[in-house]
């Protein structure tokens, strides 16, 4: 089991976004007490009404990961997640290949369909065009980053012969895609290398517009069921499946064989990576806890 920290939230519009420490101070502290990978989700336009209701604020995470990168030397770097339909795929395209320059090879594009009307609208992204958006990203990330000369034909952009570079270091980067639906695992099986269903329960669900994920025993079921699909589509690579932990590492009378126990079943029904994070309460405790898991599960 592999281990990604996520970086804080900051839930409504009050607070300041690093308040859970200087982003270089906090990745160097992940990457020293052991873990696999640092994340940063994005909403670049959210609308307040969700923001006072508990939604979070957000870096632009190809920026925040470029800063890690340049921090780090062998921790991984994911968008958890970025909304593909925001960008057009070319752009898409360059900032993940410059990323995964830079950082010799670390990063991981996590990417979804998106699920807010309003950041969409805000964007001036056709909300009920998301999945044929979606789709047509994942066909002209891997034209781009073959740095081969291409032409493709988009609902709203027109590429003729073109080539880019660089190319980035690891190839393909690997796309893992977040959601629950059939829809989503039916992508992950045929074109991406990696699935991040989305935990939280029913509420956070229906706010992101996907199925809620069942207990760990029908997501076993799931994870096999992928991967069973990648096979007969003729793949032999590994499908790499992440889950967000969402139990309270460290709480107050929780012992830490309960969490090694929870671990335990999602390495035993197909899961790879388990993302934590941790209560704002400034850097110093942010690296408390950090160093605190690292000694506790990744030594």
């Amino acid at each position: 089991m592999r281990f990604i920290f996520y970086y804080p939230e900051i839930n409504g519009p009050d607070g300041d976004v690093l308040d859970p420490g200087p982003v270089r101070e906090v990745a160097v502290s992940a990457e020293r007490a052991g873990f696999d990978a640092f994340s940063f989700s994005e909403h670049p336009a959210p609308g307040a009404r969700w923001l006072s209701a508990g939604g979070h604020q957000t870096l632009d995470p190809f920026v925040a990961l470029g800063y890690v990168a340049g921090a780090t030397e062998r921790l991984r770097l994911l968008t958890y997640l970025a909304v593909a339909p925001y960008r057009n795929p070319l752009l898409l395209a360059k900032a993940a290949a410059s990323l995964d320059k830079i950082s010799g090879g670390r990063f991981v594009l996590g990417i979804g369909t998106g699920y807010q009307k309003s950041e969409f609208h805000a964007l001036g992204v056709d909300f009920a065009e998301r999945n044929a958006l979606f789709d047509e990203a994942l066909d002209v990330l891997p034209l781009h980053w073959s740095g081969e000369p291409f032409s493709y034909e988009g609902r709203h952009f027109s590429a003729h012969n073109i080539i880019a570079r660089p190319r980035p270091v690891q190839n393909p980067i690997p796309i893992w895609i977040g959601g629950n639906s059939a829809l989503t695992r039916r992508r992950v099986a045929q074109r991406a290398q990696g699935w991040m269903p989305m935990s939280g329960g029913a509420q956070l669900s229906t706010t992101a517009r996907t199925q809620e994920l069942g207990p760990v025993d029908q997501l076993a079921g799931q994870i096999a069921d992928v991967r069973e699909a990648a096979l007969a589509a003729g793949r032999t690579d590994h499908i790499d499946v992440v889950y967000s932990y969402s139990g309270e590492i460290g709480a107050t009378g929780v012992h830490p064989d309960r969490h090694r126990e929870v671990f335990a079943d999602l390495e035993k029904a197909g899961v790879d990576f388990v993302t934590v994070s941790c209560p704002i309460e400034g850097l110093s405790a942010t690296v408390d806890f950090l160093e605190s898991f690292g000694a506790t599960y990744l030594s």
